[in-house]
């Protein structure tokens, strides 16, 4: 993952937190923080979940990720089959 995308993934999570904390709070919950960080959190979930899809194309995270596992990953088997 490139800084670009980096800094828009974490853009994307800040504004889902943001919008759901001043949702909370706009309900006059101003004085119960577990309250606005459980919809922050709540409003970040389903961003997290986008980030998880690898057929995202915007934060497929893993589907960018998943080369480069396949290669450590058989790389490990390979030494494994050589110390039996």
């Amino acid at each position: 993952m490139d800084k670009n995308q980096l800094k828009a993934m974490l853009a994307s999570y800040g504004r889902s937190f943001l919008a759901a904390a001043v949702a909370v709070w706009q309900t006059g919950e101003i004085t119960d923080p577990k309250g606005i960080l459980a919809a922050g959190l709540a409003a970040v979930l389903p961003v997290a979940a986008r980030a998880l899809n690898p057929k995202d194309p915007a934060f497929g995270i893993i589907k960018a990720a998943l080369p480069e596992v396949e290669k450590q990953l058989a790389s490990v088997i390979e030494k494994s089959k050589k110390k039996k």
